[in-house]
């Protein structure tokens, strides 16, 4: 079971901009080999992290809007919102230690 949520074009305002807790938000693409190297470490914290923030997927080629709108070049990009603003950004293949001092920092 996957305990991070997908969000689209049309449903982001509401699980990510507006959401009350810190949201990781994954910009992937199915042809990205480090994206799938990094789905179940992402399910794994987005569990540990149940209630105190979120980890959500947004898959680019299927929502270019949300992903021009961040400007999102590269996958995997990861951006921490936090009060429906950009509070971090990590670029790359992230191990968990560095996507939890993430997290820990907008705690």
């Amino acid at each position: 079971m996957n305990a991070t949520s997908n969000s689209s074009d049309s449903t982001f305002p509401s699980d990510v901009l507006a959401s009350g807790l810190p949201v990781l938000v994954d910009f992937w693409g199915q042809w990205c080999a480090p994206c799938k190297a990094m789905a179940p470490m992402l399910d794994q914290l987005a569990a540990e992290y149940a209630g105190r923030a979120k980890i959500v997927k947004v898959e680019m080629d299927k929502n270019p809007k949300t992903a021009n709108a961040f400007r999102v070049r590269a996958a995997p990009t990861l951006l921490l919102f936090k009060d429906g603003a950009v509070r971090a950004t990590h670029i790359g293949m992230a191990s968990k230690a560095q996507l939890t001092r993430l997290i820990d920092a907008a705690l």
